[in-house]
């Protein structure tokens, strides 16, 4: 058979395997589901603490929830929801039978409706939206697949919530990879000027203009008076462990091969920092075991090396 064929053949194989997968599209990924809890004020504060935002709003007695918490109403926890569809399982049964056993989420969009208020009852439906035809990556072959999630307070519907995964094979390695690098921050004309700080080893804070307000991470305008107008301030590097995970992960050689290697093999710690100045912010912490990272850690900022042109700015604690 020659390549052409062979191609036409693929493409036809393909093409029938598609038609296959488009069959789920329009039945249910989840039926009745409901939140866990409803909407509530303390996972408001929290959230509102982990993500750094004061807006009034989210607090007092005429609070409602900020509406990038959509999801979150929705989601089953360690335990996981029993309301998830037999025909989504069959769906990723069937991508994982052709050799689509590795999954990346690569995008998701929400609409808002209504504002979502403590006590209100959620409940939701999710549709298999979309799969998309074959499709290759960097990553792999495989299929897109789109859900969408109708999230209801009290019934009424108060948002939608789209989300996309890719379900791939692996691409197979060539006779020589290179070497393997750290993912790349997103850097856009937002935070440029933060990641521009990093390389003059400065680790520079957005102070609104009008109200004075430090904000972290960089946002386009003040998320306490809405202006557009900045300008920055340098951390003095001084910060305190607010909270903290540990991670744990197999070896990846671009986590490992630094001055930190040793640390970085196993778990390692990611903690959200309490800067002097008061904003917050996501980084690991180096110096100390990862089981020795405790709240209320002191740290020090430090600028790591992982490659030749990437620097990223992290915390180091002392167990002394």
């Amino acid at each position: 058979m020659t390549a052409t064929a062979d191609q036409a053949a693929g493409a036809e194989e393909a093409a029938r395997f598609h038609t296959l997968l488009k069959a789920f599209e329009g039945q249910p990924a989840a039926t009745a589901g409901r939140g866990k809890d409803p909407v509530n004020q303390p996972m408001i504060r929290h959230w509102c603490e982990a993500m750094g935002d004061a807006d009034p709003a989210y607090s007092g007695p005429d609070a409602i929830a900020p509406p990038t918490m959509l999801q979150a109403w929705t989601m089953g926890g360690l335990s996981g929801h029993g309301d998830r569809s037999t025909a989504y399982d069959e769906l990723l049964a069937l991508l994982d039978g052709a050799g689509c056993t590795s999954v990346v989420a690569t995008d998701c969009e929400q609409e808002y409706l209504r504002p979502l208020r403590p006590g209100d009852t959620i409940t939701f439906d999710a549709v298999i939206e979309s799969v998309s035809p074959r499709k290759t990556t960097k990553l792999g072959t495989g299929h897109f697949v789109t859900t969408r999630t109708d999230v209801r307070a009290d019934g009424e519907l108060a948002g939608t919530h789209r989300f996309r995964i890719l379900k791939y094979a692996p691409a197979a390695g060539g006779a020589k990879k290179p070497a393997a690098r750290r993912p790349r921050p997103v850097v856009n004309r937002d935070n440029q000027g933060f990641w521009d700080g990093v390389a003059e080893h400065k680790l520079l804070i957005q102070r609104c203009a009008a109200c004075t307000a430090l904000r972290f991470p960089w946002l386009p305008g003040c998320n306490a008076c809405a202006s557009l107008e900045w300008d920055t301030v340098e951390a003095s590097g001084a910060g305190t462990v607010f909270s903290y995970v540990v991670m744990h992960h197999p070896p990846f050689p671009a986590f490992t091969a630094h001055e930190h290697a040793a640390a970085a093999a196993g778990p390692y710690a990611v903690a959200l920092v309490e800067l002097a100045e008061g904003v917050r912010m996501v980084s690991n912490i180096t110096g100390v075991p990862y089981d020795k990272v405790r709240i209320g850690l002191p740290v020090h900022l430090e600028f790591l090396r992982v490659d030749e042109d990437l620097e990223l700015p992290v915390f180091r604690g002392s167990e002394g």
